[in-house]
């Protein structure tokens, strides 16, 4: 990682404010308080491959990943560490996501692992290997450092046969941690330990009626042929239960940190508590807020309501999404296309800073944490939301149209000497196509307004060559102050939904300089004659 690790940034570690420093501090206070202390710090994430990857789950990778690099800005690489992606993709699968194709090939194998489940995208050896792909294919496309474990793979493999061995002798430990969570009728068919049926392959929830921890298997009753059934724990013939599972991969793997969702405050509780019981201190970690959807709901991967990750990436940069994830961890946001454009300015305005800022302000800044280090230098002459309005008073959806005013605006600019720019030129166009133009609604002036844009078009008439943002913002602040508008924002408000077709917009005189003082006028005199702006 080169000139990171140097004494100075690990000396300003220790006093950042920014959260992915707080949670190294956190974990490195946990790991010097062991007893025997690692020689591999070890990261881990989870995901239940039930559904289609979402950004929720790309959320928790980019955020360990952040608190993966400071620590290691923190420690100076005393730790090597790991990232492991766990995929729970021997879980049974409980009901059929509402958002897939096919969904009749996989009713008939409900309850079956995930991996035995055929994929109804027919892509795949399973569901799950098909939902796993998904994954891994956006993580290795972003270029996130991880290991890729598959729960399958890990229990048949026999890498968690000794933990597996250890729930075993604690059995009744584990079960006095569980019961007390659980209704009466939970209680009376609940094991740690889930057997898959030999007859079926179903992942089975029966109560254990007998346990051997000498010979390592545990007996059960076949629910359908009522025949006794004795299983090896071991070897991949059982599965845990969710909360026995997510502490006995702690412990199988090592893990030292891992975050979730504020919704699995209870789980990491219990499972903290069997983890002690195995005779291992639980991982560091914290709960972040959950994502809503546009209408407040918790997004989820079965409905696929809220934002997929390709749904962000057709309208914005992975960076973008990356400054998404770093904003406010603990704190509850809408995860939806309007906050999209935000999310592109507040990246670029960061990307803008950091060059200038002393060395405790870039440990500070998040492109720092989103670029591990090494945010790349980036000069753009106009705005994400800036380009969004400019799409929309052209009417082009053409890239060569909107570089053309791009480059009056900036001369030289070209897409191939600015290709961040270039991309955003693309991503307004989809944005704009996709969500602006349906919403449009232009409507006419009143007679206040049709006053203040006539002498608009008269002041702007005025404006010298190569006036400044600044200059014409001025200008139209006089326009709104010599009429009658109760309040200024009024007037701005008036000027985008009778000239751009919509309520808000960036800062009018900086739209105008990159449009055109001409072609705005052009605007305002169509909308006095009475035509229609929303025709072409």
């Amino acid at each position: 990682m080169g000139d990171v690790f140097n004494q100075k940034s690990a000396d300003l570690a220790r006093d950042s404010k920014a959260w992915p420093f707080d949670e190294a501090r956190k974990l490195l206070a946990r790991l010097e308080k062991l007893p025997n202390r690692p020689e591999t710090v070890m990261f881990e994430t989870g995901y239940g491959p039930s559904g289609l990857p979402h950004i929720g789950t790309f959320g928790e990778v980019a955020r360990t990943t952040m608190v993966r690099y400071a620590f290691r800005v923190l420690t100076g690489d005393e730790w090597p560490t790991r990232l492991i992606c766990f995929s729970d993709d021997m879980d049974g699968l409980r009901k059929v996501p509402d958002n897939i194709p096919n969904g009749h090939m996989i009713a008939p194998h409900l309850d079956k692992p995930l991996t035995s489940v055929p994929d109804p995208f027919q892509t795949d050896t399973s569901f799950g290997a098909h939902n796993n792909n998904r994954l891994k294919a956006f993580l290795d496309t972003f270029g996130f450092d991880y290991e890729f474990f598959s729960a399958t793979e890990c229990y048949r493999s026999g890498l968690f046969d000794e933990t597996l061995l250890k729930i075993l002798e604690n059995y009744d430990k584990v079960m006095n941690v569980i019961l007390p969570t659980l209704g009466e009728e939970r209680r009376k068919t609940y094991s740690p330990f889930l057997p898959l049926c030999p007859r079926t392959g179903r992942v089975l929830q029966v109560p254990m009626i007998a346990r051997d921890p000498k010979a390592g298997t545990v007996t059960y009753v076949d629910p359908e042929t009522s025949e006794e059934m004795t299983t090896p724990v071991t070897g991949g013939a059982v599965k845990c239960q969710w909360k026995a599972d997510w502490a006995m991969r702690w412990v199988a793997l090592g893990v030292d940190y891992e975050m979730a969702g504020k919704d699995l405050i209870d789980s990491v509780r219990l499972s903290g508590a069997i983890a002690r019981i195995l005779g291992t201190v639980p991982p560091e970690g914290f709960s972040y807020e959950l994502f809503l959807d546009e209408n407040a709901q918790k997004i989820s991967k079965s409905k696929g309501n809220g934002l997929t990750i390709d749904e962000w990436l057709t309208y914005a940069s992975p960076e973008s999404l990356a400054l998404y994830m770093f904003q406010s961890p603990r704190k509850a946001k809408r995860l939806y296309f309007d906050v999209i454009p935000k999310a592109v300015d507040e990246y670029l305005a960061h990307l803008s800073s950091y060059p200038d800022q002393d060395q405790d302000k870039q440990l500070a800044n998040p492109v720092w944490h989103i670029h591990s280090g090494k945010p790349p230098r980036a000069e753009l002459p106009i705005s994400f939301n800036l380009l969004l309005n400019l799409v929309s008073a052209s009417n082009s959806e053409e890239p060569q149209v909107l570089w053309g005013f791009i480059q009056r605006y900036a001369p030289g600019a070209t897409p191939e000497e600015h290709p961040l720019l270039d991309h955003l030129v693309g991503y307004a166009i989809r944005y704009f196509h996709d969500f602006v133009r349906p919403a449009k609604k232009y409507r006419t002036p009143n007679d206040v307004e049709r006053a203040a844009l006539s002498d608009l078009d008269a002041r702007l008439a005025r404006v010298p060559e190569g006036a400044s943002g600044e200059d014409i913002q001025n200008v139209v602040y006089e326009v709104g102050k010599a009429h009658d508008f109760e309040n200024l924002r009024d007037w701005f408000k008036a000027l985008y939904e009778v000239l751009l077709g919509q309520s808000q917009g960036p800062r009018f005189g900086n739209f105008v300089e990159l449009y055109g003082v001409k072609e705005t006028r052009t605007l305002i005199e169509r909308v006095l004659k009475g035509e229609d702006l929303s025709a072409a």
